[in-house]
């Protein structure tokens, strides 16, 4: 019987070779060569071939750092991602045991009566009762010949499931530490326009000091004191709001950090927000530098692996399990050379007749990679859009706030002279309170875009996928091998 088995055996594993379903092509992006540029904007070129670090230590900011540094440490949604990446990579670790033969020990002891009542097997032979023991220890033995590709095919998925997990808590990363610093910098941005404010509310006083002191001298009606009160009690109602604004963001920073919300609280600071020179290369880089692409990508790779797996149904299973062991009615007989066994076999199962259900799971895999191809054109199409978004919004802000500092200089010309003129008794306090409402609009402008620079630098930064090395860096890493995601 052993003799017979060999050719087929060794036929089956010649075969082995095939592996069902596509082999897995990235598929090709039609990208611009360039993105459309405004002055100011700086040109330079990133490189993926380097570890991307901590981007938010380019803005300087030592309190941000602090806080990028804890919320890694301490926040749940990056633990998540962190445990389904452990999982993808054991599920690897599952699947690539498939390869090598299981190797399993069985043993058995008994004591059973057999039923002398029990149907004849044969009629010139009657049955007895009997009483005895069966003492058994055998080694198991079994391996899926390999054929259509089945296991190599879930192993490739496994495989490109794992790399896509790693992609994923690489972005959950980048977007965690994105929000933090978004929520940080509009919080400083608040903490400027509430210096604004405050200022402009001590001016106000001083301006209601000087109207009654006219009042009450006759110098002036009741009129300029009640329109200059009016004045106050409006901007000290946009200071209340401007705390409650910053009390949200305060809140939500201290979430992200893993802290509860009633035990977090930060300074003021009002420190001149700039953002860094942020480097934009060409747009394949986004490609290679963003998580959220590399994990689009990486499902079409396990996606393409599930149509191997589905084809590989169509063809032959077949299984090896050979057994050897030992069997006796006696435990003192049971190591002796009569109660040894062994056994060899192949069990193969073909698909005849299934009513379409393999095909049908074959054009489900197929369908789920087309839905990885469109979601992967998606993600490559919205990273174009928020890298071209951030190029030109912080072109046109820092133009802007250049406008807006210009502003807040002629509006404190126009309130110096307002004030001359009411002074000398040839002008309308009226004059007066639209200069001091001109230059407090003015300074709110300049610091909301101020704010919106810095937003807009971390916006580009996360949709450019991160951190990008400086000059030296550049220089060294131009020879270093290129990662594979």
């Amino acid at each position: 019987m052993t003799l017979r088995l060999c050719p087929a055996l060794v036929g089956a594993l010649l075969l082995t070779g095939c592996v069902a379903g596509p082999d897995y092509h990235r598929p090709a992006t039609d990208l611009p060569v360039s993105w459309r540029l405004e002055a100011p904007f700086r040109v330079s070129e990133p490189s993926d071939t380097l570890t991307k670090g901590p981007w938010w230590n380019r803005f300087g900011d030592g309190t941000l750092d602090a806080l990028e540094t804890q919320a890694l440490d301490a926040s749940p949604t990056l633990a998540a991602a962190s445990a389904r990446l452990a999982q993808a990579r054991a599920q690897v670790a599952a699947a690539e045991a498939a390869l090598v033969p299981s190797l399993g020990f069985a043993g058995r002891a008994a004591r059973s009566k057999i039923s002398q009542d029990r149907p004849l097997t044969n009629y010139q032979s009657p049955n007895f009762s009997t009483v005895q023991n069966d003492f058994a220890a055998a080694m198991t033995t079994s391996y899926e010949v390999d054929l259509a590709g089945r296991v190599r095919r879930t192993i490739e998925g496994a495989r490109a499931s794992a790399q896509q997990s790693a992609a994923d808590f690489e972005n959950t990363r980048l977007l965690l530490t994105a929000e933090l610093a978004t929520d940080y910098y509009t919080l400083r941005e608040l903490d400027i326009e509430l210096d604004v404010v405050t200022r402009a509310i001590a001016l106000q006083r001083r301006s209601l000091d000087l109207a009654t002191t006219r009042h009450d001298l006759g110098a002036t009606s009741g009129l300029d004191v009640a329109s200059q009160q009016a004045l106050l009690d409006s901007t000290l109602t946009q200071l209340d709001v401007l705390h409650r604004q910053r009390a949200q963001f305060e809140h939500a920073i201290a979430t992200l950090t893993g802290t509860a919300a009633p035990s977090f609280s930060l300074a003021a600071d009002i420190r001149t927000l700039e953002p860094p020179d942020v480097p934009i290369g060409v747009p394949s880089d986004v490609l290679e530098r963003r998580p959220d692409v590399a994990s689009a990508e990486r499902a079409m790779a396990a996606a393409n692996a599930q149509i191997g797996v589905a084809a590989a149904a169509f063809y032959p299973s077949i299984i090896l399990s050979p057994t050897y062991g030992l069997e006796s009615a006696s435990l003192s007989t049971l190591f002796s050379a009569s109660s040894l066994l062994w056994a060899i076999g192949v069990s193969i199962a073909q698909p005849v007749i299934d009513s379409g259900r393999l095909q049908a799971n074959l054009d489900f895999a197929r369908a789920g990679y087309d839905v990885t191809l469109a979601n992967y054109r998606r993600v490559i199409l919205t990273a174009m859009q928020e890298a071209e978004d951030g190029i030109v919004g912080l072109a046109a802000l820092e133009r802007a706030s250049d406008q807006a500092g210009a502003a807040i200089v002629s509006a404190q010309r126009v309130l110096d002279l307002a004030t001359s003129r009411y002074e000398g008794g040839i002008a309308t306090y009226l004059e007066v309170i639209t200069a001091e409402q001109g230059l407090l609009n003015a300074e709110r402008l300049a610091a909301q875009l101020r704010g919106q620079r810095i937003l807009t630098a971390v916006f580009l930064v996360k949709a450019l996928g991160g951190d990008w090395p400086g000059p030296a860096a550049l220089a060294k890493g131009t020879d270093s091998t290129r990662s594979v995601h």
